[in-house]
């Protein structure tokens, strides 16, 4: 039995300009992703590795462009919390519990000396373009998703927590 080589779908198709009416289809960077941050009212910054950071007290998000074209842009939360090893067992129910119930953003531990610290990711492939709207939105969500999370596991776990807000002392650029 063959296969009809046209009938395979190719994922590499240059892409087609937009319909009329429609936002157009972009490959998404860093700057795009700072302009959102600006009209979003956050701080920002660029760590000495060259990431976007926006700070929050108690985490950082994270806007990163992976991959030789920079062609995966994740979104990724740091959450300074550090938890007992002996209370690792009840970290994890609570984030399989997260991650059983919500989208994104999915989070996981890191186990380093004697605390365990939680981060929280997702990703979007953009190499090949992606529709201006759906990009802006996505990462306004994620944004807001990592804000969540860290209220969330905060009343979970029972841990004293404020209502988490941007880092007034990080220097912003606009």
């Amino acid at each position: 039995m063959s296969i009809d080589p046209s009938s395979i779908p190719s994922f590499g198709v240059p892409q087609q300009p937009a319909p009329a009416g429609q936002p157009p289809v972009i490959i998404p960077d860093q700057d795009l992703v700072k302009q959102l941050l600006d009209q979003m009212e956050l701080k920002h910054t660029v760590d000495e590795e060259g990431d976007l950071l926006a700070p929050w007290e108690g985490f950082r998000v994270y806007f990163m462009f992976r991959g030789e074209q920079q062609e995966l842009f994740a979104v990724r939360a740091f959450y300074d919390q550090p938890h007992d090893l002996e209370r690792k067992a009840e970290l994890l129910e609570a984030l399989d519990e997260w991650n059983r119930e919500t989208l994104w953003p999915k989070v996981y531990t890191h186990t380093h000396d004697d605390a365990v610290r939680v981060i929280g990711e997702t990703q979007m492939i953009v190499g090949m373009g992606v529709n201006l709207d759906y990009f802006v939105a996505m990462t306004a969500n994620w944004t807001q998703a990592a804000v969540t999370f860290n209220t969330w596991i905060a009343e979970r776990l029972g841990l004293a927590a404020e209502e988490p807000k941007p880092d007034e002392s990080a220097e912003g650029e606009a």
